[in-house]
């Protein structure tokens, strides 16, 4: 699939075709987007923000928390990540594909260790009033399955590429 990007006069960040607004400088784009939503569902993308999406309250983890601590939340709460926070910020987000990828077969012996040794650090963020459609592109363009959200700077929930899967079933139900 073909990504086509406007690029916004003001501060030269790549948006995707048809944003009303620069994602970075928020500067309206309305004038440069010239083409029309082709479904419902694109024109649902494009205008709904992640809020809609109910993002799930996350669950956070110091930097020194031991990974074997971490490893039994995740399976404990059935979820894919854990936020880690220090000073009320986000320093590192710890997932299952950071599991599979750091810890691997070595997981028993590194049960000890702290999870800021693992986790991905200073992960990409997104706030609740951001379209669906940024965190489709985020997600894609950065490879991530989870993404913490923001409201006024502070870590508010989590959404994952479930919830916009979920989001797109929804939509496509009510349109067919």
């Amino acid at each position: 699939m073909e990504r086509i990007m406007i690029v916004c006069p003001d501060c030269g960040h790549e948006n995707i075709l048809g944003a009303d607004e620069c994602e970075e400088c928020r500067q309206s784009l309305s004038q440069l987007s010239s083409s029309v939503p082709a479904s419902d569902i694109e024109r649902s993308l494009l205008k709904d923000s992640i809020h809609v999406l109910a993002p799930r309250r996350p669950l956070t983890v110091t930097p020194t928390t031991p990974i074997g601590d971490v490893l039994h939340i995740l399976v404990d709460e059935s979820i894919g990540c854990v936020l880690v926070v220090e000073d009320e910020q986000i320093v590192g987000i710890f997932s299952e594909r950071d599991a599979l990828m750091r810890l691997n077969v070595s997981a028993t012996e590194l049960m000890d260790k702290p999870v800021s040794q693992f986790m991905t650090p200073s992960p990409e963020t997104l706030e609740e009033s951001d379209k669906i459609a940024f965190a489709l592109h985020k997600m894609d363009l950065g490879g991530y399955r989870h993404v913490p959200i923001l409201a006024g700077g502070k870590v508010t929930g989590v959404i994952s590429i479930r919830d916009i899967l979920r989001y797109l079933t929804e939509h496509v139900s009510v349109e067919n």
